[in-house]
C-alpha cells in the first residue's frame, strides 16, 4: 500500500519531479494520492482544492493512468492536452515486494525534453496544423463534455468509460448503441474531446430533428443555384464542416434508406457530391454514430442497409440504462443538485436519504435524463434545502403503482404454474369432445394412455 508517508519522504519522487513539469500519484484504485505543485499549476487548481482521493479523472479527464493500474503496464510515451497545450507524458505502474499493482505514478514533461522536439514536429506535420479559419470553426463547434461529466463509479459505469477512453486513441468509426436519455451524447463529446482530432470541428447532426427532405442538403450541402429559390452561393453541408473533425450522428437508424447509400460512400471514400453539383469533394472525418434501436433487426427488416451497418459497427459501445447502475444515482443527484443551484441562484439543496432509496427503487424508463427532469422539478417546489419524499409526489406514485401491480400478479414457481396450465388444456378438450376421451386425447396430440394418466393425476377421472 502506498502511504503518504512514502510520498513525502521517497527521495525518487522528489527528484524525478524537480526535472519534469508535474507529477502524480494514484493509487490502485486510481484515485489521487498525491499531486506536485508544478502540476497544480499546469491545471490551475487553486491551493486549497482538495484534490486527494477524488478519481484521477475528475481532474484530469483524459488521463489514462486508470488503464495502467488496471493493466500493470507502463506508457512510457504519450501526449496529454492540458489547457489547450498538447505535452508529452509518462505514466508507470507501482508495485509492491510481491510484484502487485499498487498504484501508479505520472510526470509530464514539455520543455526540457528537447530530444523529443522532432518527434513532436513529425506527428504535427503528419496530422496537418489547422489554418487560422480551421482554428475559429473548430472553437465554434467545440465539444462539449468530457469524460469527466458522465457521472458514475459503478462498475457498469466504469467499465463504459473505460472502453470509450479506448475508442479515443483510435481514429475509427464508433457506433454508441442504447436507450434514449442514456449519455451518447455525453459519450461522444467526451471522446471527440480526448482523440487527436480535439482542435478541431465536432458537428452534430440529428437525423430524428431534421425533415427528411432537407437531410441530404443538411448532409452534403448544396451547390450555387442547384434548384429554385437555392443560395446563389451554395451552401456547405455538415459533413464538409466537420472535415479534420468528429462528425456524430445521433439516432442514425432514422437516416432513409435512399440517403444511407450516399452515408456509406463517405465511410469508405472519405467523398461525396454535393446536391446539384458533379464534383468531388474530399473530406477526412471520423464518424460518431449513435442510436436507440436494434439496427441488427432493422437490417433483418430491410428498413437499414447490411454493409452500412457493418461499416459503423466497427467498434460498438453499449450504454448502460440508468436501471443497471442503480448505485450511481446518488452521485449523479448531487451533481444536478449542484448544477441546478449554480444556474438559478438559489441555495443548494440535497437528498434526505428515503429520497436516495426511493431513487433507486425506480425503473427510470426515460434514464438519466428523466432523473434530471424528477430532480429539477423537485428542486424548484422545494421549500426546505432538504428534499424528502414530499417533493416528489409523482415518483412515490409512479413506485407505489409499479410495487402494486407486482402484488396483484404475483409469481409462482414454474411447476406449479405448468400444473395449472396442463389441467386447464385437459378441461377444455374434455369439453370440446363432449367428454370423449379419446378424441380428447387426439386433440392434444397425446395417446389415450396418457391422456388418462394425466386425468388421474389431476383428479379429474
Amino acid at each position: 500500500m502506498i502511504t503518504t508517508q512514502f510520498l513525502k519522504e521517497d527521495p525518487l519522487v522528489h527528484v524525478v519531479d524537480r526535472f519534469c513539469e508535474g507529477s502524480i500519484i494514484v493509487d490502485r484504485h486510481a484515485n489521487i494520492l498525491w499531486i506536485s505543485q508544478k502540476y497544480r499549476k499546469l491545471l490551475e487548481l487553486p491551493d486549497d482544492t482538495l484534490v486527494e482521493g477524488k478519481s484521477v479523472e475528475e481532474v484530469i479527464p483524459n488521463s489514462m493512468m486508470r488503464q495502467v493500474v488496471e493493466s500493470g503496464q507502463p506508457i512510457l510515451l504519450d501526449m496529454l492536452r492540458i489547457r489547450g497545450t498538447w505535452m508529452v507524458v509518462t505514466r508507470i505502474p507501482i508495485r509492491d515486494d510481491e510484484d502487485q499493482v499498487m498504484g501508479g505514478i505520472g510526470f509530464v514533461f514539455y520543455k526540457e525534453l528537447d530530444y523529443l522536439k522532432p518527434f513532436v514536429e513529425k506527428f504535427a506535420r503528419l496530422r496537418g496544423q489547422p489554418t487560422t479559419a480551421e482554428r475559429q470553426l473548430a472553437e465554434m463547434r467545440q465539444a462539449k463534455y468530457s469524460f469527466s461529466d458522465f457521472k458514475g463509479r459503478s462498475e457498469a459505469t466504469r467499465q463504459l468509460l473505460k472502453r470509450a477512453r479506448q475508442a479515443a486513441e483510435l481514429d475509427t468509426t464508433v457506433l454508441l448503441l442504447g436507450e434514449t436519455g442514456t449519455g451518447k451524447e455525453v459519450l461522444a463529446h467526451a471522446i471527440h474531446q480526448a482523440s487527436v482530432r480535439s482542435e478541431r470541428p465536432f458537428v452534430c447532426v440529428n437525423m430524428a430533428a431534421i425533415p427528411e427532405n432537407l437531410l441530404e442538403a443538411e448532409f452534403f450541402g448544396v451547390a450555387p443555384g442547384a434548384y429554385t429559390g437555392a443560395d446563389r452561393k451554395g451552401r456547405v453541408g455538415k459533413i464538409e464542416l466537420a472535415n479534420e473533425g468528429t462528425l456524430f450522428l445521433d439516432e442514425v437508424g432514422d437516416l432513409p434508406i435512399g440517403l444511407q447509400s450516399k452515408l456509406l460512400r463517405v465511410l469508405q471514400e472519405q467523398e461525396f457530391e454535393p446536391l446539384g453539383s458533379n464534383n468531388i469533394t474530399r473530406v477526412n472525418v471520423r464518424v460518431i454514430a449513435a442510436t436507440s434501436r436494434d439496427l441488427k433487426s432493422m437490417v433483418d427488416e430491410g428498413n437499414f442497409r447490411a454493409d452500412l451497418y457493418y461499416r459503423l459497427n466497427v467498434l460498438p459501445i453499449e450504454v448502460p440504462p440508468l436501471r443497471d447502475r442503480l448505485e450511481d444515482i446518488s452521485l449523479l443527484a448531487e451533481n444536478m443538485l449542484e448544477e441546478f443551484s449554480q444556474a438559478t441562484g438559489l441555495p443548494h439543496r440535497h437528498l434526505d436519504q428515503s429520497v436516495i432509496n426511493l431513487l433507486r427503487s425506480y425503473s427510470w424508463p426515460g434514464n438519466v435524463r428523466e432523473l434530471q427532469n424528477t430532480l429539477e422539478r423537485a428542486f424548484i417546489f422545494a421549500d426546505e434545502n432538504e428534499l424528502a419524499l414530499a417533493d416528489f409526489p409523482q415518483l412515490r406514485k409512479s413506485v407505489s403503482d409499479r410495487q402494486l401491480s407486482r402484488t396483484s400478479h404475483p409469481v409462482e414457481p414454474l411447476h406449479k404454474t405448468l400444473e395449472k396450465a396442463e389441467r386447464e388444456a385437459l378441461m377444455n378438450a374434455l369439453k370440446s369432445s363432449g367428454n370423449n376421451r379419446s378424441h380428447a386425447a387426439r386433440l392434444l396430440g397425446i395417446s389415450r394412455a396418457t391422456f388418462y394418466e394425466k386425468l388421474q393425476r389431476h383428479g379429474l377421472v
